[in-house]
């Protein structure tokens, strides 16, 4: 009966073979400067050539490090977050880790398995865009004494490290452009009210509104789920009950998408009849037929600033320094208003 098991090739192998010692052999594979370049290649060549594998167990057990980081996130379909995940893993990968990506569907019950599960594989630190159902998870994290940092989202408390962008000024940009050209009756469509930036961009559309002296009709505040299709089925409730409204400010890009789609069904024209913006600047990176004006909130700063945060947490575990930091948002006008 043939023995079908894989045999690895161990760095004892690779130093018979090229005649270097095994230290050297590890060294080398390591690209420590300390090798020879003639003797790094030599032996790098060796070991693939014998197909060797790094034992990252073995490694990360004598080392205390797994050079690996999870990022837990709610909706691994939004282009935002995609967005953000493959900011973070290139931020990560030029300091020598890898990623774990995990996806919560902004479910409390998924957010707390998956940091479990992230713990369970060792990572060295969560890059974490909450659900905030509740505090519990981020407390349960933060006993466990690994370090994390905290995107997108914050909570009141200032002992957690985190990454956001200004949701509030980017709220109020979103309507004062639309208030500029002379719509009043604003529909906004935001996340629940246990988002911190639902209800910081909330905050922004309510002080826009006050400072060109609008009085706030509650009808045109509308909460959407965060699940895709929700939107849908609020501007059409909104429009069978007949809330009058000119112009919309959407959570965030994919609802602003979904608000088009649904007021073209319904025979309105955007930006012809209805104005919309939206938020996140998706189409910074995709490109759409039609041009959505939006909210940039420079994804790729968050992402580089939040990993730069985690790493300062993993290099220097017992530092007393909270990092609260916010991005600056800016208004870029398009085709939809």
């Amino acid at each position: 009966m043939v023995d079908s098991r894989v045999v690895r090739v161990t760095l004892k192998d690779i130093s018979l073979k090229t005649g270097y010692t095994i230290n050297t052999v590890s060294r080398a594979l390591k690209n420590k400067d300390d090798i020879s370049t003639q003797a790094r290649e030599l032996i790098q060549k060796t070991a693939k050539e014998m197909g060797y594998i790094n034992n990252s167990l073995a490694s990360s057990l004598r080392s205390g490090s797994t050079k690996t980081i999870a990022i837990i996130v709610g909706d691994i379909s939004n282009p935002h977050f995609a967005i953000m995940v493959k900011e973070i893993e290139k931020s990560s990968r030029k300091h020598g880790y890898v990623c774990l990506v995990i996806n919560t569907e902004e479910n409390s019950e998924l957010e707390e398995q998956a940091i479990n599960s992230a713990l369970g594989k060792q990572v060295d630190g969560i890059i974490i865009c909450p659900v905030q159902k509740s505090v519990d998870n981020i407390e349960y994290l933060k006993r466990t004494g690994i370090p994390f940092v905290l995107l997108g989202r914050r909570f009141d408390r200032t002992d957690f490290d985190y990454v956001i962008c200004d949701d509030t000024h980017g709220g109020y940009l979103a309507t004062k452009h639309l208030l500029d050209k002379d719509h009043k009756r604003i529909l906004i469509l935001k996340a629940p009210d246990y988002i911190s930036s639902a209800r910081e961009r909330l905050a922004g559309y309510l002080k826009a509104m006050n400072e060109y002296h609008i009085e706030v009709d509650n009808e045109l505040i509308q909460e959407v789920g965060v699940v895709s299709g929700d939107s849908r089925q609020v501007i059409k409730k909104v429009i069978e009950e007949g809330i009058q409204f000119t112009a919309v400010v959407a959570f965030n890009d994919m609802m602003a998408w979904e608000v088009i789609y649904a007021l073209n069904r319904s025979g309105y024209k955007v930006p012809g009849t209805i104005a919309v913006v939206g938020f996140d600047n998706i189409q910074s990176r995709f490109f759409f037929p039609f041009a959505l004006t939006t909210i940039a909130n420079s994804k790729s700063k968050m992402s580089k600033r939040a990993v730069d945060v985690l790493l300062k947490k993993i290099n220097d575990p017992i530092t007393h320094t909270t990092f609260n930091e916010v991005i600056q948002t800016q208004l870029i006008v398009r085709e939809s208003t």
